[in-house]
């Protein structure tokens, strides 16, 4: 009996190390989540102040066209942990292009992968959309393209890939009701040339698939160097350029000089 009342102090001790280590654990992941990369100041101001666009920047960031009531919307998720004001820049030409409304939503520590669903709540709260259309970079492309995968057909018009990639369980290569358009750098080091081709099969046989000589993953936003990405070689204005283009053709139907 004295040995089993000794014993229960030390398995209380055990517990409280195995508790507050998770604690800390938790809490460093939050932490972690926490820090996105923000956008840089500079492409953001400008797009900003540009006439032919509106932006509205909060827990969705909403860009459209200056004086346009668009019936063409995207919702758009981020990659991980990359704020969502750093694709602002990156949008803004092509909304003014296309004539399209765009809603990027704050995700949950800054991972799509927490609210893959977000799509729901923004599309029933602007009716007067007509056209819908999901995407996102990275994590959040293979996020928008697992929920696109639950989806009914003739419930969204297509899907918008940046550097990015379905998921095996997402069941989208047999969807003929869908327009995907597939956006990759051929000097991404994280969604790599490789990646995107092997995974090419997961998508409808008619996928646009477009790779950007010179691009890299972070080009797709204005947040700066990433971590395992490689270097570009086309500079910003390039990339851009090819991914408007890309945009005008998928969202437009109209063929653009890539």
């Amino acid at each position: 009996m004295a040995t089993g009342r000794r014993s229960r102090p030390r398995l209380r001790a055990v517990l409280l190390v195995l508790a507050a280590t998770l604690v800390v654990a938790v809490g460093a992941f939050v932490v972690w989540g926490s820090l996105a990369r923000p956008a840089e100041e500079a492409p953001l101001q400008a797009a900003l102040t540009d006439p032919a666009i509106e932006v509205v920047l909060g827990p969705v960031v909403e860009l459209r066209p200056a004086g346009s009531e668009p019936s063409r919307g995207v919702v758009f998720y981020p990659g991980a942990r990359v704020h969502r004001e750093a694709y602002v820049a990156t949008w803004a030409p092509i909304v003014a292009a296309t004539d399209t409304l765009v809603l990027i939503p704050r995700m949950p520590l800054n991972l799509a992968v927490f609210a893959r669903s977000r799509a729901d709540g923004l599309i029933a709260e602007t009716p007067e959309v007509e056209e819908w259309w999901v995407g996102g970079h990275s994590l959040g492309g293979a996020m928008a393209a697992s929920w696109l995968g639950e989806q009914p057909p003739g419930e969204v018009e297509g899907l918008l890939l940046w550097a990015s990639f379905a998921t095996a369980g997402a069941g989208l290569s047999d969807r003929g009701d869908l327009t995907v358009l597939s956006v990759s750098g051929s000097r991404d080091g994280l969604a790599t040339p490789e990646d995107v081709a092997e995974r090419r099969a997961l998508l409808p046989p008619d996928a646009l698939m477009i790779e950007v000589e010179g691009m890299n993953h972070a080009q797709f936003g204005r947040y700066g160097p990433q971590r395992g990405d490689l270097e570009p070689t086309i500079d910003g204005a390039e990339a851009q350029s090819a991914l408007t283009e890309a945009h005008v053709t998928a969202l437009l139907g109209v063929d653009a000089d890539l």
